[in-house]
């Protein structure tokens, strides 16, 4: 009988439902997310090619930072092409937003238009561009010759390679990043700029004052996800050029991918993927601490 009246009581507690309903969600993450993490923590401290392990503590760390040129190099392009990519797409997107979001006929069709290459898979889209970039019937170098211009080797030219792949992250300045930055526009009421404009402020002038720090919420999100995606290149340079010429384009999570499933290192694997999450987390910390200074939420007083 107390038995019963505890359990009633615990049922008719909030929290109680709250817990039970969250708990295959939990159970999940335990299994999917926390358990393979720690895992791969575990492993990182060992020497496993699959058949053998043998701890070595973190011996695969210090092996990676003084006596592995590749992980630097891969780590040196990724930030570099993070660097391009993205405020390049941050800015694309964003100009996109901004013409979508004009009252003219016919806008709906256009914002579909411009969100459709975005759904075309990633697979699909390295094969197009492999297509676009071809240094001899390609079609962007045959429109560089429409204009006199000889077009260089492209995907063929380490020095043109990772400028490749920077051109090509463009494709995706149309999709999701585009239409947080259309749904931000939209939601800055039209009495901000009756405002500016009765105090005589130029286009511009509306853009700086008014735009861009009522916005600002929206770039530090994109600017988050983005610095994420570009360290996490890795299908397109699989597909396109392998990581060539000459490890032009060996990207960090493509240099993971060969440690783990094609030289079976999979404690170096590991300890790459957790350097990855140091830095990125890193990154993250210290781009929230910065955005003191800029983003500027409504209804803040600073």
């Amino acid at each position: 009988m107390a038995l019963s009246t505890s359990v009633r009581r615990w049922t008719q507690r909030p929290s109680f439902w709250g817990f039970l309903f969250v708990t295959p969600w939990l159970i999940g993450f335990l299994l999917f997310t926390a358990g393979p993490m720690l895992t791969s923590l575990w492993i990182s401290l060992h020497k496993y090619d699959l058949h053998t392990m043998e701890y070595v503590g973190g011996e695969n760390y210090r092996r990676l930072f003084s006596k592995d040129p590749l992980f630097w190099k891969s780590l040196k392009l990724t930030v570099t092409y993070a660097l391009f990519s993205v405020p390049l797409g941050i800015l694309g997107s964003l100009s996109i937003a901004m013409l979508l979001n004009q009252k003219v006929r016919g806008i709906p069709l256009f914002r579909t238009f411009f969100y459709l290459p975005s759904l075309v898979p990633a697979v699909a889209s390295a094969i197009l561009w492999q297509w676009v970039f071809n240094a001899e019937n390609g079609a962007l170098n045959l429109g560089l010759a429409i204009f006199g211009f000889a077009g260089p080797q492209w995907l063929q030219d380490e020095n043109w390679a990772l400028p490749a792949f920077v051109l090509m992250s463009l494709w995706g300045i149309g999709g999701g990043r585009m239409i947080i930055f259309l749904a931000g526009l939209q939601g800055i009421s039209e009495t901000y700029y009756e405002a500016a404009r009765i105090d005589g402020a130029s286009p511009w002038q509306q853009f700086r004052r008014v735009t861009l720090p009522l916005l600002s919420p929206v770039m530090f999100f994109n600017l988050i996800l983005g610095i994420i995606g570009s360290f996490q290149t890795f299908t397109s340079a699989y597909v396109m050029t392998g990581g060539g010429p000459n490890n032009a384009t060996l990207f960090y999570a493509l240099y993971l991918f060969r440690n783990a499933f094609e030289y079976f290192k999979l404690g170096k694997a590991s300890a790459l993927a957790w350097i990855l999450f140091v830095i990125l987390l890193a990154i993250t910390l210290v781009q929230f601490g910065l955005s003191k200074r800029w983003v500027h939420y409504e209804g803040d007083s600073r």
